[in-house]
């Protein structure tokens, strides 16, 4: 397949090219239309279907824009209300029609005559649609819609003040890399109780959201959210008692690597203990990692780092950006976060962060940029619904970037020792993130099984876990009342629930893509790009093994990517 990210919008057949998503009236005449329409061949068939993957395009791409635009500025409320009238006024009186469409396709005799290789994944996400679907759900998965971005709009008011100045959380947290540990514990401080002060407001979206979620769950007849969940998230391959062997993996195999990296950092910083405003910091006399200054230079450099990997890669990067699809620097009054928008129609997606000048900022800019390429690679596919890959092997794409584009990171450090330094961080953070993972998972399978619980019980059930997962060698004491209410800076409780356990799964499928690079690079970026062409047109173990990889997350097969890891650490 000839690479190119000269990515073209899809030409409409079936809409006007200037049609634009403004209400229902205007929208509903081609719904009515596609139901009504008659499929009397094959070939009938398939063009019922690039007709409706096109509508589907349109509108996801300008739900896509109101979000995007919404999180880019959160003080604006008429962009706020653009995003709630989509959700509370569109997508509700969509639904329906979705769902007769669904029913369409799989009553259709003709449907058993399509290429079964090919629409396999997506005919079975049909029929999962169609199981899931409720009339009463309606109303509530609009309201949820709307809540959700309220989280958003909460933490995006949150600054603190530092030597006079203020700062977003993001911007600050700058200065837990400083060599003044004073200043670390103050700043830490000022954080948390920043966080403090919106605890309640939190804790009450949290439980609406909870309420809502498990009504929709009973509505749709099942046990629990949870479990309602993994059927909407498409979870074929997996079940929950994997997840808590995985929850059990961590404890065995990966916490102790975790004591170990922050042994290591309590030696280097000469401590006797070793506090939380401690484990970004570095000793006396070495500077903090300071890869860049503003999100255009972020931007260059990681251009340049892609290049070097594969020009491809840094070509997708252009064309985002002659497209204006990049908001990075971090501001007063913008979403918290970093995400990669896809954008079903335009093809090339939209990358959002918090940039402030760290290296975990380089890490989150080729992590989106990995997503970003996904994007492309799958962007020939024919119908809408063949872009919409699993998130287990989306996450793949992103992380294993982060692990590929190591080696080119000069883009970012003229100096070795700045660049082994940074190898050190990702491959510790690759480490040390696998806890909060299992604990934010875990944490979200109590949640939804004991739907009724009060704050009480849920911070007391919080605090059970989160100690299950932490290192021992970071001193807590006296800081209890912060960890209390810690879940409450993941966003994903908030927005994207049960979207989580993604992170370790996909983790362990970027460490085995690296192993293969290291042995043989060329291989390994051809199984990746071969992997992402396929978008969610193959089932998970499949995509899998086009990466050269094993859908595995049993505890022996992370104990044997976890001694990996820290072998490639030691020769560092």
């Amino acid at each position: 397949m000839q690479l190119s990210a000269d990515i073209k919008k899809a030409k409409r057949e079936f809409l006007p090219e200037d049609f634009k998503v403004t209400t229902w009236d205007e929208l509903e005449p081609y719904f009515i239309q596609l139901e009504q329409r008659e499929i009397t061949d094959e070939k009938s068939l398939e063009q019922w279907l690039k007709d409706l993957s096109e509508a589907e395009a349109v509108i996801s791409e300008d739900a896509c824009w109101r979000q995007i635009r919404m999180t880019c500025d959160t003080t604006d409320k008429s962009l706020e209300e653009a995003f709630t009238y989509f959700c509370m006024e569109i997508q509700p009186r969509l639904q329906p029609y979705a769902d007769k469409l669904n029913r369409k396709l799989i009553n259709n005799p003709l449907t058993n005559n399509l290429d079964k290789d090919k629409y396999f994944t997506y005919l079975r996400s049909v029929k999962k649609s169609i199981d899931l679907f409720r009339e009463a759900n309606i109303p509530l998965q609009a309201e949820l819609a709307v809540m959700q971005q309220q989280y958003g709009v909460i933490a995006g008011k949150m600054t603190v003040e530092v030597n006079g100045q203020e700062y977003t959380l993001q911007q600050a947290s700058k200065f837990l890399e400083s060599h003044d540990r004073n200043l670390r514990e103050e700043v830490y401080r000022k954080i948390q109780e920043r966080r403090l002060q919106d605890k309640q407001s939190l804790h009450d979206l949290y439980t609406q959201l909870i309420e809502k979620r498990d009504q929709v769950a009973k509505n749709a007849g099942f046990a629990n959210y949870r479990d309602y969940k993994f059927i909407e998230l498409g979870r074929f391959d997996y079940t929950k008692e994997d997840c808590y062997a995985f929850h059990e993996a961590v404890k065995q195999h990966v916490l102790p690597l975790v004591e170990k990296i922050y042994k290591a950092k309590q030696q280097k910083l000469g401590l006797d203990t070793l506090r939380p405003w401690d484990t970004e910091a570095e000793p006396d006399g070495i500077q903090p990692l300071h890869p860049f200054e503003t999100g255009s230079e972020l931007l260059s450099k990681t251009e340049k780092c892609f290049d070097e990997l594969n020009p491809f890669f840094a070509n997708c990067l252009r064309k985002m950006d002659e497209m204006k699809h990049f908001d990075l620097d971090s501001r007063k009054g913008k979403a918290p976060g970093g995400y990669n928008c896809p954008l079903a129609e335009s093809g090339a997606p939209f990358i959002f962060m918090n940039a402030a000048g760290q290296m975990g900022d380089v890490t989150t800019m080729v992590h989106e940029g990995g997503h970003a390429i996904h994007s492309f690679l799958s962007h020939h596919l024919e119908l809408s619904a063949f872009k919409e890959y699993p998130m287990e092997i989306a996450e793949v794409a992103s992380m294993a970037m982060e692990l590929f584009s190591m080696n080119h990171w000069d883009a970012f450090f003229n100096n070795k020792e700045d660049l082994k330094r940074a190898k050190e961080h990702q491959l510790e953070r690759v480490i040390t993130i696998f806890p909060w993972i299992a604990t934010i998972d875990k944490f979200q399978h109590w949640v939804y099984e004991h739907p009724q619980h009060t704050v009480e019980e849920r911070t007391n059930k919080w605090m059970e876990i989160l100690n299950e997962f932490s290192a021992s060698t970071i001193d807590f004491s006296g800081l209890e009342e912060y960890r209390k209410t810690g879940w409450q800076r993941q966003l994903h409780l908030f927005e994207v629930p049960f979207y989580y356990i993604e992170y370790g799964i996909a983790q362990l499928g970027a460490i085995g893509l690296w192993m293969q690079y290291q042995q043989h690079p060329q291989q390994a970026l051809q199984n990746y790009i071969n992997a992402l062409s396929l978008g969610g047109t193959k089932t998970l173990p499949q995509l899998y093994e086009t990466a050269g990889l094993k859908f595995n997350f049993s505890p022996d097969h992370i104990k044997t990517l976890m001694e990996f890891v820290n072998g490639e650490m030691e020769k560092l």
